[in-house]
């Protein structure tokens, strides 16, 4: 026996995908929906940039990154 299952078409695939995308997009612009708390990033906290220019400073995530691209 053969269940009666429709065709599954291009246009509900894409109808689909723009139901998730939109959905996504509307709980990224939203963050107070999902409940979590919000965190906002404090200027207190950030370095003062260098009078000179540069800026490079060898941190743990770079360190992290270097030891990721050794062979």
């Amino acid at each position: 026996m053969q269940e009666s299952q429709p065709k599954p078409s291009r246009r509900g695939f894409f109808f689909g995908a723009a139901a998730t995308g939109a959905a996504a997009a509307a709980v990224a612009a939203l963050p107070g929906i999902t409940g979590a708390p919000v965190q906002e990033a404090s200027l207190e906290d950030a370095k003062p940039a260098p009078e000179k220019g540069g800026g490079y400073s060898l941190s743990e995530h770079v360190k992290r990154y270097y030891k990721t691209t050794r062979i």
